[in-house]
């Protein structure tokens, strides 16, 4: 894979900044402090210098960047098919009529969406389905030109449920095929007519299966012409080393869809993804489901994080934006949710050329979220480029000098962090 090319040059600028806990270090041109701002070359919200609240410094090694075609915007997945790298997520919870899936999925893929993700425990393929096949229909779109994710629930991972579920799917959209058939979940629920089977007592039933062989399942879907792709969703590296270490493995998994965002950046397991080169993709991209049971109600929501709002509001955008081209400059592929005809239009500026274009760099932190409750920390979470830079001085807001070198590499970048001890 050739390393990411970017289309301008790095340049340095001395002058004074705000250095105030709380509050952002965007990459201005200031006195005695240096700091770079690529995105002023590109007129937008492309990359920045900035530091997080956070509390420790650490080394970290940048993995080589997914190469994105600039045309349509996908990443080339492993077995030679192309995923958009913005797609439309269908999940409402239950209490939200099935008829406003159908009209958002038609709107989202009016206004230029064309990677739709949907399931079979979203209990809504019928009106996705009908949605894309109307847009076929009126001319809006072919059906090559849609890239269509579903998935396979936790009762049918028993190998000889696999090909019976997908064809389910299939049914229910009134398809030939899916783009990408993904496993939902890394563990096996007793089948059944049940989503979430349980006992008398309300636990839960669970089902022994070995997922590799739910997995050859799964390639012979792909053989069968079922599917084009198959993936994984919710695996952590232990359960992808499975799959990926079976013995007569014919395709590898092509995606890992979990859930990540600033509070959970899962920078690790995107890191190992990469390196198997498997393409990671981000669900609740704006942050949890503020669902109670869910999520602990008490935590900061995403979306009225003070760093989201400091970088909105520099360039002109929301902070919902500002969090999904966070995924798209980490070479992850990221899901927009919104049934609101104003937000699906809004989400998509994070691929026009007022959401910046290009995967320009990663956010690199050191703690699990741009949130923190003290004042005097060090700022441990930091964006910045990889280009061929040798140094660069920061200071902190303590006044801790921090030194930023990139060594280049046959791998890549090398970036170091010094720790505050």
């Amino acid at each position: 894979m050739e390393p990411l090319q970017l289309p301008f040059s790095l340049s340095f600028g001395l002058g004074d900044t705000d250095t105030r806990a709380g509050s952002p270090q965007i990459g201005c041109n200031t006195a005695n402090k240096v700091f770079c701002d690529p995105s002023g070359l590109r007129g937008v919200a492309a990359s920045e210098l900035l530091s997080f609240p956070g509390r420790d410094y650490t080394v970290v090694r940048a993995q080589e960047q997914q190469v994105m075609d600039p045309k349509s915007q996908r990443l080339r997945l492993n077995d030679g098919h192309f995923i958009p790298v913005l797609g439309f997520g269908t999940y409402a919870p239950e209490e939200v009529p099935k008829s406003e899936a159908l009209e958002a999925t038609k709107y989202a893929i009016e206004v230029g969406f064309r990677h739709i993700d949907s399931a079979y425990l979203y209990q809504n393929e019928e009106q996705v389905g009908q949605a894309i096949r109307s847009k076929i229909a009126d001319g809006t779109v072919k059906r090559e030109d849609i890239f269509y994710t579903s998935k396979l629930w936790a009762t049918f991972l028993r190998p000889e449920l696999v090909r019976p579920a997908l064809e389910k799917s299939l049914k229910n959209l009134q398809l030939d095929y899916v783009d990408l058939y993904i496993i939902h979940f890394p563990v096996a629920l007793k089948p059944g007519e049940e989503l979430l089977p349980t006992d008398e007592n309300g636990k839960t039933l669970f089902d022994t299966v070995d997922l590799c062989r739910t997995w050859e399942a799964l390639e012979k879907c792909k053989d069968a012409g079922l599917t084009k792709s198959i993936g994984v969703s919710n695996f952590n590296h232990q359960q992808l080393e499975r799959i990926l270490n079976k013995p007569g493995l014919k395709y590898k998994p092509v995606c890992n869809q979990v859930e990540c965002h600033p509070y959970l950046n899962q920078s690790k397991l995107l890191d190992f993804c990469k390196s198997k080169d498997i393409i990671p993709v981000a669900y609740s991209a704006l942050g949890s489901q503020r669902v109670k049971g869910w999520v602990n109600l008490n935590h900061p929501v995403l979306l009225e994080d003070p760093v989201l709002h400091a970088i909105a509001k520099k360039h002109k955008q929301t902070s919902a934006v500002i969090a999904l081209r966070y995924q798209l400059q980490r070479g992850v592929v990221v899901l927009a949710k919104s049934y609101n005809k104003k937000r699906i239009k809004e989400n998509l500026q994070v691929t026009s050329g007022a959401g910046g274009t290009g995967l320009l760099s990663t956010i690199l932190h050191g703690s699990p979220s741009l949130h923190s409750s003290s004042q005097n920390c060090l700022w441990s979470k930091m964006s910045y480029l990889l280009f061929p830079v040798h140094v660069c001085l920061v200071y902190t807001p303590n006044g801790f000098l921090l030194l930023l070198w990139h060594q280049e590499r046959q791998h890549g970048w090398i970036g170091l962090r010094l720790d505050r001890k």
